[in-house]
């Protein structure tokens, strides 16, 4: 298993709290679930998104999968990503530091 990391954007539509809709916010709660679900299995290793709800805001979800192609389909099956209310972009990636002490 490899880390890959996404890093998810909001629509600009969810830039202003006034426009979320109830849809949204329950579209936010599934992927918060799949999320912890993931986590609770060790295959999400972290997620967390910035306190900006702007244009350079985001979030992160660090993950272990397979290979490149199963990495694109877990960030595509976001539920957040599916429904369109972000968008992101995947990527290799490589924990150099952690809070357990790895190094490269």
């Amino acid at each position: 298993m490899r880390e890959y990391i996404y890093v998810l954007k909001l629509i600009p539509r969810l830039y202003e709290e006034k426009n979320w809709t109830n849809e949204d916010q329950d579209i936010v709660g599934q992927h918060f679930i799949r999320l912890k679900n993931y986590c609770d299995k060790g295959q999400v290793i972290t997620a967390g998104k910035t306190d900006r709800e702007d244009e350079k805001g985001f979030g992160i979800v660090i993950f272990k999968e397979e290979n490149d192609e199963k990495a694109e389909a877990f960030k595509n099956e976001d539920p957040a990503i599916m429904h369109g209310i972000m968008t992101a972009e995947v990527f290799p990636y490589r924990t150099a530091l952690g809070i357990d002490g790895r190094s490269i």
